[in-house]
């Protein structure tokens, strides 16, 4: 798949259409770009990309919106089992799993959707895990101030399961705590506990 014939670094492809580029790498791999199967691949694919690719072009500001309201509530808030797909920075690879987002207001709620949408904002880049929940715990910090915020992401990455070491039933578990649930064992206990408990 390699080029011997690669570009010079002094080209400049930014005026080159998305769908030229794809046409090229079909030829690359050693597909035939106009065989009927994959004549409209370049337009399906450039319009996946602008899907996938999404969240650069939003903010948590965003997805959040006037989703913020006055609320004396001081216990925790869970949204868990938060459907995520992003895809990884280094193969461009899908990585899918569950997001668990919980936080203390002080004051302030958002709307239970808008948990969900700041996964989005996120998941919607190029991404490593480490960082995608590090960003959803920062948002929601930033966002209301609360008393403390807990991000928990469970994902399965094809960059593992599709090609390297070929690991099927591999998960990646990450987290990310501010406030409360970085200085209370107990607090983050209780957020673990719930993630994980049975929901039948």
């Amino acid at each position: 798949m390699s080029d011997s014939t690669a570009p010079a670094a002094d080209i400049d492809l930014a005026q080159v259409p998305f769908t030229d580029l794809i046409r090229e790498m079909l030829k690359r791999i050693g597909e035939d770009p106009d065989r009927e199967g994959l004549v409209r691949t370049p337009e399906r694919v450039e319009r996946s990309f602008e899907f996938l690719t999404s969240g650069y072009g939003r903010t948590a500001a965003d997805a959040i919106g006037d989703g913020v309201f006055e609320e004396r509530h001081r216990n925790m808030i869970l949204v868990r089992d938060i459907e995520m797909y992003s895809m990884c920075e280094h193969h461009m690879l899908p990585f899918f799993g569950r997001v668990h987002v919980a936080y203390i207001p002080d004051g302030e709620i958002i709307g239970l959707s808008k948990a969900a949408r700041l996964v989005e904002v996120f998941s919607r880049r190029l991404q490593v895990q480490e960082r995608l929940t590090e960003q959803i715990a920062e948002a929601l910090w930033d966002a209301i101030a609360p008393h403390g915020v807990g991000v928990v992401v469970e994902a399965s990455h094809l960059c593992m399961m599709m090609r390297g070491v070929e690991k099927q039933n591999s998960k990646t578990i990450t987290s990310a705590m501010r406030g409360a649930f970085l200085e209370s064992l107990a607090t983050r206990e209780e957020f673990l506990r719930l993630c994980h408990a049975p929901t039948n």
